[in-house]
């Protein structure tokens, strides 16, 4: 077995012996999806699969019992469908390459898995995650029945899988972090990329298109040997950056106006996710600038309190504090209705203007799994209303935060027009986004490789 092989045998052993006495899970890959008449849309594996093998193939099914025995059922070997679809594995090979106790085809898993259930107590397997598995795992259930006469014993109690591989997959090991940090070296230098672009096309008089940012995203991303973008990027410019998931089209960049990227690569199963927001010729108009400094301004504090022992909610609660104070001290909220910062927070005023989370875990996913409520919590629960929607919400008190665990941090400001609004903020939209992992004394930024400082991203596109 190789070392990389043994990196997902060591996370196969740690989820069995969580299994408990009798326990035994299934865990089925993605399948391949339909994108129209004779072809798929570009496969991608499933992520509970991935981490527990490194097995990128489809058609493909883990089965680990509590005794740490590993069974892999896979594609078996077939040179003609090799010819037109590419190599496989094939169960011979899969188990010295990928460290599994034993091997067999797909083909196989109907008249196999029976018997691997037999005997055994509960059956786990990812919940609401593959459709159909819950009813495949009941007529599996159904062939054990069918057994009992002949001394079999049925699984008595099924479990969700996904509340162990969750609390896994949330702190990330040294294998994780190391493919991590490349990501983030990559998308860096995509944006970076973007950005120079940009200028160098209005300096030469071109015509400049969201699609032609997004090209060179994407030649960055792959020129660099990243598999995939990590979901579909925003190259947002003007007004368009005010709709949070707009997707990179055809509208003009023009000098004067911000451009907002939103985008990340896909390296070894591994997602990063940035988002820069940049004058289009490379130079801040006044009003850009001011709500430019006060997210990045909401951006360090947040940063401040990313740290093992915080909680998850500390970011988000500083970066409000300091954008609420912002909107006061340049007029997007009227003092007269709200006098302080705390009057913005307590009354959601803030809200017409940043209106999403300041961060989500970030890993194999790009909203990565994993609960945002401390486990040793939960049960603490209080209630508050929502001054905007008159709802009555239950809070839990949030995850606290462990050396390990990676986080985005992703303030913005986006401006609509409305009455009261001042115009010259008008159509500005604003989000700056990094990576961030947390450590003992604070958190490792792994997305700094494109500049975050206004005067930086000035510098930077001066070409």
């Amino acid at each position: 077995m190789n070392s990389s092989a043994s990196v997902y045998a060591q996370r196969r052993a740690r989820l069995a012996s969580q299994l408990g006495k009798g326990g035994i899970a299934v865990i089925p890959t993605a399948p391949e999806r339909q994108r129209n008449r004779d072809n798929s849309f570009l496969y991608r594996h499933d992520s509970y699969f991935y981490y527990l093998t490194g097995f990128t193939e489809p058609n493909a099914c883990l089965v680990l019992a509590a005794d740490g025995t590993s069974t892999l059922f896979c594609q078996p070997k077939d040179l003609e469908r090799e010819i037109w679809d590419g190599y496989r594995l094939g169960p011979e090979a899969a188990v010295a390459t990928l460290g599994m106790d034993a091997a067999h085809s797909i083909t196989e898993l109907p008249a196999r898995i029976a018997r691997l259930l037999e005997n055994t107590d509960c059956a786990w397997y990812p919940f609401a995650t593959h459709e159909g598995l819950a009813a495949q795992v009941d007529g599996w259930l159904n062939k054990v029945r069918a057994r009992v006469r002949y001394g079999a014993m049925c699984p008595t109690e099924q479990r969700d899988l996904c509340a162990l591989l969750d609390d896994m997959r949330l702190v990330k090991d040294a294998h994780e972090l190391d493919i991590m940090r490349r990501a983030g070296v990559i998308s860096a230098r995509a944006h970076v990329r973007a950005m120079q672009r940009s200028a160098a096309m209005l300096r030469a008089g071109e015509d400049v298109r969201e699609y032609h940012l997004d090209a060179e995203l994407l030649h960055e991303f792959r020129q660099s040997g990243a598999q995939y973008v990590a979901y579909d990027s925003i190259v947002a410019a003007g007004h368009n950056a005010c709709v949070l998931h707009y997707r990179a089209d055809k509208a003009p960049v023009k000098k004067g106006e911000l451009v907002l990227i939103d985008a990340g690569c896909e390296l070894d199963g591994y997602a990063s996710d940035i988002t820069r927001t940049f004058p289009a010729d490379g130079q801040f108009t006044g009003p850009q600038r001011a709500l430019y400094d006060l997210v990045h301004a909401s951006q360090e504090a947040a940063i401040a309190v990313t740290k093992a022992g915080n909680r998850f909610n500390d970011p988000h609660d500083a970066t409000v504090a300091v954008l609420a104070q912002g909107m006061l001290d340049l007029g997007l909220i009227d003092r007269n209705k709200h006098a302080t910062a705390q009057d913005v927070i307590e009354s959601r005023a803030y809200f017409q203007f940043y209106m999403h989370r300041t961060g989500h875990w970030l890993g194999m996913d790009v909203h990565d799994c994993g609960s945002y409520v401390e486990p040793s919590e939960i049960g603490t629960v209080s209630e508050r209303r929502d001054p905007l929607s008159g709802e009555t919400i239950l809070n839990r008190p949030s995850r606290i935060l462990r050396p390990g665990m990676v986080t985005t941090i992703e303030p913005g400001i986006y401006v609509r027009p409305a009455p009261g609004v001042p115009e010259q903020f008008h159509h500005i939209g604003i989000r700056i986004e990094d990576d961030a992992v947390v450590t003992d004394t604070g958190c490792e930024l792994l997305t700094r490789g494109v500049p975050v400082k206004a005067e930086e991203i000035e510098a930077l596109m001066k070409g």
